[in-house]
């Protein structure tokens, strides 16, 4: 036998109860206020089971009101068709109204409101008063359920008001978070890039050093004790620069350790080290911008590192030139190979950072075969003046 659970309704706030309460003290009091003046006036009308039945309605509508929130369209109709002839059903009636146009649209409220207005009118004519001509009670009656009416509307437009400035709020701190999230991948990008350009580097130097150990093992005994000393000497430097860049992932990108242009010939000494011909050719009129040359050296670090995967033994040409306002123009060119490349000597993937780094920077870059059967790659970066 299957029992199906039965799931309480949750509780109301403490605020909407004390809301409720309130309002129907209000609606009750309004009434008893209008059912004392009758009684101490005499003025009690005919026939006189109209009064009782008036009493009973005024507080079958005020018993009502604790539906309000469930059903405020209908109950403000039925109060609306009751207050066309019982007058101590008003304040439950104003009560109806105030709901229906703070729970509502306005175009719902506008329609009640104005099936409001031929109640008001019957009941002047089925309830004169002898003192008060018609036209001044039915203005009266007129201007304070309007003035429900209005008071509701200001409540829903501010309810409106808060609940857009509360989503505009999370709006704005969602997109926040994500600007955060998308600079750390920025960052993130920016320090793999890093990783990249300067290991890179510093690997394929022990790879083309081992690979000469490997393939000529009869070599003198000076020539391998040089080539195991490049391979220690770069192997270690790959360690500091691996320090380097872990040691500052926590810090500002711009922490990194970067080169610049000056130290080319520095990077040029190093790949003669390792058996690449290197003819580096500088015409640079004045200081470069320090991004400039930066982006410049990673353009000939990547070019230097792809011609010794792809190119073993070939000569390079290196060519830097430029000038204030012209732009700097980075060319890396590397004859055909001396020696079949190995399987898998690169993945292309430092190509495409590189066009990223030099899109960053304003120029464009241009790399593939060259005429007999090298490679060349070319950049242009801005100058500006």
């Amino acid at each position: 036998m299957n029992r199906t659970a039965t799931v309480p309704a949750p509780r109301r706030p403490l605020r909407d109860r004390l809301v409720d309460t309130g309002l129907f003290l209000l609606a009750s009091a309004f009434g008893l206020l209008l059912s004392a003046m009758r009684l101490d006036s005499a003025a009690l009308p005919e026939p006189r089971w109209l009064f009782d039945l008036d009493q009973v309605t005024g507080a079958l509508g005020c018993a009502a009101l604790w539906l309000r929130r469930r059903r405020p369209v209908e109950l403000a109709l039925a109060l609306v068709a009751a207050s066309a002839f019982s007058e101590l059903v008003a304040g439950a009636m104003l009560v109806a109204l105030f709901t229906v146009a703070v729970h509502r649209s306005p175009r719902t409220t506008t329609a009640v409101f104005a099936l409001s207005l031929p109640s008001a009118l019957v009941y002047v004519v089925l309830r004169p008063e002898p003192d008060v001509p018609p036209l001044p009670l039915l203005a009266f009656g007129v201007v304070i359920q309007g003035a429900a009416v209005g008071w509701g509307l200001f409540v829903h437009h501010r309810r409106r008001l808060t609940l857009s400035l509360r989503e505009r709020a999370v709006r704005v701190e969602t997109e926040a978070r994500l600007r955060a999230e998308q600079a750390q991948h920025r960052a993130r990008e920016v320090i793999a890039r890093e990783i990249h350009d300067v290991l890179g580097h510093r690997l394929s130097l022990l790879s083309v050093h081992a690979g000469a150990l490997e393939y000529h093992p009869d070599a003198p005994p000076e020539d391998v004790a040089r080539a195991a000393r490049v391979i220690r000497e770069s192997a270690h430097q790959a360690l500091q620069d691996l320090r380097e860049v872990i040691g500052v992932l926590r810090a500002p990108v711009g922490e990194l350790p970067q080169p610049t242009l000056a130290d080319l010939g520095q990077l040029a000494a190093e790949s003669e080290t390792a058996g690449t011909r290197i003819d580096l050719r500088e015409e640079v009129d004045g200081p470069v911008p320090e991004g400039t040359g930066r982006t410049a050296y990673r353009i000939v670090q990547e070019g230097l590192t792809n011609a010794r995967k792809h190119a073993p033994g070939a000569e390079v040409r290196v060519s830097v030139a430029g000038a204030c306002g012209r732009g700097l123009t980075v060319e890396v060119r590397n004859a055909a190979p001396a020696a079949v490349p190995s399987a898998g000597a690169g993945s292309g993937q430092g190509l495409v950072g590189l066009a990223e780094r030099v899109a960053l920077a304003g120029g464009s870059l241009e790399h593939g075969p060259a005429a007999g059967g090298g490679w060349r790659l070319s950049a242009w970066l801005p100058w500006p003046p």
